[in-house]
């Protein structure tokens, strides 16, 4: 078994696009949910609130090479470009050597491109298509594009499982390299901002209507929540066999040390506790530790009514209530494909540094979830040499991540 270490990390999200920008945000309580003015033209459509990041493509990338790039793809490469650099990696030969495959998601392709072929449909014309309109739709176009644009030549992933694309991405890269398969990997997950992303959960009634005070919500784990906010961004994390980390004297950021991944098998949108228990347990397992060595839980916490009830007494079963525990949606809103990403690169730098932010708009906890360590109201400053990160899907899918600080 190999080990495996993170050497590059970057994101793109609703609260910045560099780790200095995020973590002031944090610190400060400053979330990035917006009045979504645009969404006005949409007849029954309960919810206004949404979570932009602040981006666009880079200028120094070319019209040929972004022609087969929808949002998802752009900010995916983007991203992975910024972890590659971070990494030290950027033109390295071993991008093409075939040592390094990608495992990467979103919960679908770029919206816009799913219109043109819907429009295709309805009207009954191919009026809007184009040589690149599938590849701008299809749910693998952010791992595709990223192997195109750095010419990476390993294996691919596609986990396209929505909220555990990101963490999906990082757990089989994790094991593609643990099991001798690859040295390096790309992992991570992508999700860009739409109107029809909301609709989704908006049909189910999981929305926040607070659209009059969007600074207010999400509230996850809150009496008073009524919601998610949908979100967009993009997390990259560069992950790298050991050896070859210290043989080419890599900056090392922590340690994978634990995976665990299962299903419900009940209901595609009803939570089970049971099942999240068992990837808990499971990452658990993977890391040959017991649950008092978690120092902190970065919770999915998407700030439903369902959803938070059950993630929360699942929690107690596995760690009691003494573990820490926050949600990084409170500021993002639910960024899908991306989250996992997102929140184990921030999960990852808030170890490093001894501190990890609190769930923004947590003001009463709701008696209904379980009793747990919630940070509210203020960062906590913490020694922590292992973090666990949580994530639970539409279909069931449920993934637990653990890192270890490296020293």
């Amino acid at each position: 078994m190999k080990r495996v270490v993170v050497t590059g990390m970057a994101g793109i999200s609703p609260i910045g696009n560099d780790w200095r920008q995020v973590s002031e945000r944090l610190k400060n309580q400053q979330t990035g949910i917006q009045y979504m003015q645009d969404w006005d033209k949409y007849k029954g459509l309960n919810t206004r609130l949404g979570a932009p990041a602040d981006f666009s493509k880079p200028e120094h990338y070319s019209r040929k090479q972004v022609r087969s790039m929808g949002r998802i793809a752009l900010m995916a490469t983007h991203a992975t470009e910024l972890a590659l650099t971070d990494a030290g990696l950027l033109n390295d030969p071993c991008l093409k050597s075939g040592q390094m495959g990608i495992a990467y998601g979103s919960s679908s392709g770029s919206p816009d491109a799913i219109a043109d072929f819907g429009h295709m449909l309805i009207n009954h014309t191919t009026d809007g298509l184009n040589a690149t309109s599938y590849i701008r739709m299809m749910g693998h176009t952010a791992p595709v594009n990223i192997g195109l644009f750095f010419g990476i030549n390993g294996r691919v992933y596609t986990t396209s499982s929505a909220c555990t694309s990101g963490s999906q991405g990082i757990g089989y890269a994790y094991e593609a390299i643990k099991f001798g398969s690859q040295k390096l990997m790309v992992a991570g997950g992508a999700e860009e901002l739409s109107a029809s992303q909301a609709a989704v959960f908006d049909t189910l009634f999981a929305t926040s209507t607070r659209n009059n005070t969007p600074d207010k919500s999400p509230r996850p784990f809150d009496r008073d929540r009524d919601g998610l906010v949908i979100g967009e961004g993009a997390g990259t994390l560069i992950l790298e066999e050991l050896e070859h980390a210290l043989a080419r004297d890599a900056h090392i950021y922590a340690e994978v040390v634990g995976f665990g991944t299962n299903s419900d098998g009940l209901h595609v949108t009803q939570p089970d506790s049971d099942s999240m228990q068992g990837a808990m347990r499971l990452a658990l397992q993977d890391a040959r530790l017991d649950a008092s060595a978690i120092g902190y839980i970065s919770a999915h916490g998407t700030a439903t009514t369902h959803g938070d009830v059950a993630e929360s007494h699942a929690t107690a079963a596995v760690f009691g209530s003494n573990t820490p525990i926050s949600t990084l949606k409170s500021f993002t809103g639910h960024t899908l494909g991306a989250c996992g990403a997102l929140e184990a690169w921030t999960a990852i730098n808030m170890m490093n540094e001894g501190w990890f932010h609190a769930t923004a708009n947590l003001e009463n906890i709701d008696p209904e979830c379980a009793e747990l360590d919630y940070i509210k109201d203020d960062i906590r400053n913490l020694d922590c040499e292992y973090v666990m990160s949580n994530n639970f899907a539409f279909g069931g899918i449920n993934t637990a991540l653990i890192f270890k600080r490296w020293d």
